[in-house]
């Protein structure tokens, strides 16, 4: 399994972002997709996840009414959608896939990730 997240760039504050995490390879009958996040001298952090087969969700706090995860099965990729984007988003962003139905929000429970994508947000 490959991931390839794309999507990041540079936006100003209260602006919007897209995030793309493509899935290449096998795929697993039951899995869930995650997207991280690390700052620097930060560890990383959960943002969002979906489970595939019933699309149910669960988001980090501060990612609550500004981002939402979302999946396009016919194109295996799942999205980030940042919206009133704040100068404390701005990090390195991953996805990543567990083969489970089990939803985590923990790291080490993701078996595969993204190579990162920045997205920076200036004041």
């Amino acid at each position: 399994v490959q991931l390839q997240a794309s999507g990041g760039g540079l936006v100003q504050a209260g602006g919007s972002l897209r995030l793309s995490c493509a899935v290449y390879g096998r795929t697993f009958s039951s899995f869930v997709m995650g997207w991280f996040r690390q700052a620097p001298g930060k560890e990383r952090e959960f943002v969002a996840t979906i489970r595939w087969s019933d699309s149910y969700t669960n988001y980090a706090d501060f990612a609550k009414g500004r981002f939402t995860i979302s999946r396009d099965g016919a194109k295996k990729t799942v999205y980030l959608q940042m919206n009133s984007l704040k100068p404390e988003d701005t990090a390195v962003y991953y996805c990543a896939a567990d083969p489970s139905v089990v939803v985590t929000i923990t790291p080490s429970k993701y078996d595969y990730w993204g190579q990162g994508t920045q997205v920076t947000v200036s004041s």
